[in-house]
């Protein structure tokens, strides 16, 4: 049995029709890590996710769950538990009757956990799952997957339809769960800001390519912006690598990638830290 550890993509590209989901797409998500899968729209994240947890076939290409591929392989799967945009379970069970019919099924999985994540967002579970909220089935699912024990957690816009409070909740469990059972964990979500602290590692996918792949430490120190009057801003920003700019009424923000130059700057500019959220849209706006 390969010793290799954590999701691999070598290769992967996935047709519909004439339009491609996913271009020759290779990376690594490296084990033990809470990774964040960023990318807009339409981009490939849940093509993506989909193919790593065998819910679609790549057209070419292969993903391998610690060195193994896992298309089609029970082996592999076993150690794969993925939160897709789809229910897989009937709509008119019980909420409780449900999770204790899937312990059954997901070895580890244990109900009275589910059961009890469940109630931590004030969800009734004696109810069918047909007869819940877009948010409330959202948590029924959430309670599901912290309740598996796979070595992979694969989770697609896992908070749709929470509101603030609750996904504040799911981001605790998350990490609760995260340090109880060391496991990796892809987050696939736009709301960037709102995992940043909880990141180790960030990949940005675009059109099906990916941008980058790096630490979120990595990321935060690659850049910075640099606000003022516009003809500053743009005289300091001359040779350097500016990802983009917002302005508003004779007033610039500039975004760069690279070291702040404290020579170059005066007490008319204003620096900061980049931020994730920026750091994507800047990237992702400059690939279109």
């Amino acid at each position: 049995m390969s010793e290799e550890r954590g999701i691999r993509a070598e290769g992967v590209t996935k047709r519909y029709g004439h339009t491609k989901a996913l271009d020759n797409v290779s990376l690594t998500f490296e084990p033990g890590k809470i990774h964040a899968l960023l990318g807009r729209n339409g981009a490939g994240k849940s093509t993506l996710l989909g193919i790593a947890s065998n819910r679609l076939f790549p057209t070419e290409g292969r993903v391998l769950v610690d060195g193994e591929p896992v298309t089609e392989n029970p082996s592999a799967l076993a150690k794969v538990y993925a939160l897709g945009p789809c229910d897989l379970y009937p709509d008119t069970w019980r909420v409780d009757k449900l999770y204790q019919k899937l312990a059954a099924f997901y070895e580890g999985f244990n109900p009275h956990t589910a059961l009890s994540i469940a109630e931590q967002f004030g969800l009734e579970t004696d109810v069918t799952v047909d007869a819940l909220s877009t948010g409330y089935r959202t948590v029924y699912r959430l309670a599901i997957a912290l309740a598996t024990t796979d070595d992979y957690l694969l989770l697609d816009e896992p908070v749709l339809g929470l509101d603030a409070n609750a996904r504040e909740l799911f981001y605790q469990l998350l990490l609760e769960d995260y340090l109880e059972k060391q496991r990796t964990i892809i987050v696939a979500t736009h709301l960037i800001e709102e995992v940043a602290s909880l990141v180790e590692q960030v990949t940005v996918i675009d059109h099906g390519h990916v941008l980058l792949q790096a630490s979120a430490e990595e990321l935060r120190a690659s850049g910075y912006s640099v606000s003022g009057r516009a003809e500053d801003v743009d005289a300091y920003c001359e040779g350097r690598e500016v990802l983009g700019v917002d302005e508003l009424a004779g007033l610039k923000v500039a975004y760069l990638r690279g070291t702040f130059d404290a020579v170059a700057a005066n007490e008319r500019l204003t620096f900061a830290p980049m931020n994730l959220q920026k750091l994507f849209v800047k990237l992702t706006e400059r690939n279109n």
